[in-house]
């Protein structure tokens, strides 16, 4: 015992210490100046490009290893995701690193200015093991592309994933530059104990806390990407076809991302009660058109991650008031570690699966006597991450916009946002803070200096002691951009 006590201090302090020679060369090449240019951004970019291509049937496998993901789930949820958010970014990186120039006031004449966009420095970016390469590597391509220098902290719940990212990143991108590291709680622990210039975190709240709090002692600006209860509200449809899609879009944003387990997933439906037959029908055949007669064996759901999540799932039903709300599914599969996709109709309102994130395959359908009603039920509950919400009444659309908050609303489809390079990304509240993706990324990783150049001719005496009333009013005046006055003030003729 006393052996292994020694084996594991021994390795703890071996990875802090290359925690920390890690960190120093990050810093080095940070402060050597490289990073700055436009054509080693371009090169990392156009190397991780390379790195999907030459690998993408490794890639597969390894999600397939750790979540079960079938290869066109993991082409559409991460490697076509990675690839064209780098393609975006490499298209792009020109543009959004130009400096832009506005009209200054005439008051500052003569003068020009200019904003530019300047990297932070080193960057920790921490991965999340439900889309362990989206949210390894977007974050990344955004904080090479504003021209950091990067740590990447894998998730250790995706091993193979993990693995693959440490193994191979060193071989396509700027291992000076760019790294990886692999390891639990403690290493997580010892890299918040770190300073970095700025701290990207995709997870839960609980874990937000933490690096939010760690990260308070260094004054390191963060963004958290925290999830939340995301709703979809469902306006009773008279048309088959729009409820028929509906049907289909939701259950693609509920079991058809990664079996639920994502911060953008459906967490439970907003029904009027005269029309949740018509859903709760639908939904349930088209799960078995999409899932097949026992969804429980398809190959098209995702296992979940670990033992200890499918428990804290299977706990979720044991509730006797909440099992006895089943009206679908419920069946699991402990060994293969597999939840069929399950629909509740009205549990408590008070029971766990409706005051936590579910992150799991389990659909809670809550009637209301009116579809309005939905939005009070919203801003009854922390913000969530996305609001859904299918309808065509366009006033019932302003209303959810204008009375409810959210980091984003979708209407009419689910997840589809999540993958639109040129939206904003983010939470609000409890589902976090900061932006990304596209344009967003870049600038999530930058600094906007302003830098104003003026000449040394016109100097302004009001500026100056010792003050009087004149120079109050040519101030007064000055503030207000009212150049009439301030000229007749100038010539005297204004008192």
């Amino acid at each position: 015992m006393r052996i292994n006590c020694h084996f594991l201090l021994a390795t703890k302090k071996k990875m802090g210490g290359e925690l920390e020679d890690s960190l120093v060369e990050l810093r080095q090449t940070f402060r050597s100046g490289r990073t700055r240019s436009a054509s080693w951004r371009k090169n990392q970019l156009r190397a991780l490009i390379k790195l999907i291509h030459d690998k993408e049937d490794n890639i597969s496998e390894a999600l397939f290893q750790d979540l079960g993901k079938h290869p066109v789930e993991s082409y559409r949820d991460e490697i076509g995701f990675i690839e064209k958010s780098a393609t975006n970014a490499l298209n792009c990186l020109e543009k959004w690193m130009a400096p832009t120039k506005s009209r200054l006031p005439l008051g500052f004449f003569p003068a020009k200015e200019e904003v530019i966009s300047e990297p932070l420095g080193v960057v920790l970016v921490f991965g999340s093991w439900n889309f362990p390469i989206t949210l390894g590597l977007d974050p990344v391509i955004g904080a090479i592309a504003a021209g950091n220098t990067v740590m990447l902290k894998a998730s250790e719940l995706t091993p193979e994933c993990a693995s693959f990212l440490a193994e191979t990143i060193p071989l396509y991108m700027d291992s000076n530059a760019v790294k990886v590291i692999v390891g639990g709680v403690d290493i997580g622990e010892q890299l918040l104990q770190q300073k970095w210039d700025k701290i990207f975190f995709t997870g839960s709240p609980r874990v937000g806390r933490v690096v939010m709090s760690a990260a308070a002692q260094h004054l390191t600006p963060v963004t958290l990407e925290l999830g939340g209860k995301c709703p979809a509200i469902v306006d009773t449809l008279s048309s088959p076809s729009d409820i028929k899609t509906t049907v289909k879009r939701v259950i693609s944003g509920k079991w058809g991302t990664c079996s639920g387990q994502a911060c953008v997933g459906v967490d439970y439906l907003l029904v009027e009660e005269k029309f949740a037959p018509t859903m709760i029908d639908l939904l349930k055949k088209t799960i078995k058109k999409l899932y097949g007669d026992s969804p429980i064996d398809s190959k098209y759901l995702c296992r979940i991650i670990n033992k200890n999540h499918f428990e804290r799932l299977h706990k979720l039903l044991e509730d006797p008031l909440v099992a006895a709300s089943i009206i679908h599914g419920g069946s699991l599969d402990k060994e293969k570690l597999i939840i069929e996709p399950t629909i509740l109709l009205n549990p408590p309102l008070d029971a766990e699966i409706m005051t936590e994130e579910i992150f799991g395959p389990l659909l809670p359908i809550i009637t209301l006597n009116h579809i309005q009603e939905s939005i009070e039920f919203i801003n009854s509950r922390p913000k969530p991450l996305t609001i859904y919400a299918f309808t065509k009444d366009e006033t019932f659309m302003r209303q959810i916009v204008s009375e409810t908050s959210s980091g984003n609303v979708v209407f009419n489809d689910t997840f589809v946002h999540f993958v639109c390079d040129v939206l904003p990304f983010g939470g609000v509240g409890q589902s976090g803070f900061g932006r990304y993706h596209g344009k967003y990324s870049f600038e999530a990783f930058s600094h906007e200096k302003a830098i104003m150049q003026r000449s040394f001719i016109l100097d302004a005496e009001p500026r100056y002691p010792p003050w009087n009333d004149f120079k109050l009013k040519f101030i007064r005046f000055a503030y207000k951009y009212d150049y009439f006055n301030l000229m007749l003030l100038w010539i005297g003729l204004k008192k």
